[in-house]
């Protein structure tokens, strides 16, 4: 006589139970239509859909890394340029420079005497201002007022140098001049600048070396 199903060891109805999941979860993966399935295929789907993104991604973080890399250059470029525009500014600044220029002599020992401003030269990429330069002092600092130049901030070349000795007799000269002063003479004191503030005096095409520290 067969037993009814409540009179079953509970252990049996569990495995029955447990036996009855597995065939409708199982079942459900097959069967065309049923939910189990339906989620199974979008998985699926999304799954497929995933791949590609995960290449864009993967490619976007090598973008990320060259941008990091790229920023990094360009500042160290903007510094680059911070300094070259130190050196030869986009402007004449020629007060500035005068006031350098006057710096540099007094921490020298040397007197500058006269500093006429000649006409300024257009090159092909930048502009030369000239400066004619009378000046007096001891030999040693004026081998020093050299120095200082080359030492500051801003490209200068010193040209037509024409330095000559102190006269021993009074009234050689039509300055009060320092004790221990010794040489006297004129000089072409030049900067740079990149940029016309005002119409320059234009130059005949040829080719001009690039300014270069003296």
């Amino acid at each position: 006589m067969a037993t009814a199903f409540r009179d079953w060891p509970w252990p049996l109805q569990a495995l029955f139970y447990l036996g009855l999941a597995f065939v409708i979860v199982v079942a459900g993966f097959y069967v065309p239509g049923s939910p189990v399935r339906s989620v199974r295929t979008d998985l699926e789907t999304a799954q497929q859909s995933l791949k590609p993104l995960e290449t864009e991604v993967a490619s976007l973080r090598v973008y990320k890394q060259r941008r990091a890399e790229l920023q990094s250059e360009m500042d160290a470029l903007q510094k680059q340029l911070a300094t070259l525009q130190t050196i030869v500014p986009e402007d004449k600044q020629a007060d500035q420079f005068i006031l350098m220029v006057q710096a540099a002599a007094a921490s020298s020992g040397v007197s500058i005497r006269r500093l006429t401003a000649k006409p300024v030269t257009n090159k092909p990429y930048y502009f030369e201002m000239p400066f004619e330069v009378e000046a007096d002092g001891p030999y040693y600092s004026v081998l020093d007022f050299f120095a200082r130049l080359g030492r500051l901030s801003r490209i200068i070349n010193v040209g037509d140098l024409k330095l000559t000795g102190i006269g021993t007799a009074p009234g050689t000269t039509k300055y009060h001049l320092s004790p221990g002063t010794s040489v006297t003479g004129t000089m072409t004191i030049t900067t740079f600048f990149t940029q016309a503030a005002q119409a320059a005096a234009p130059a005949p095409a040829a080719a001009a070396a690039p300014p270069a520290r003296r």
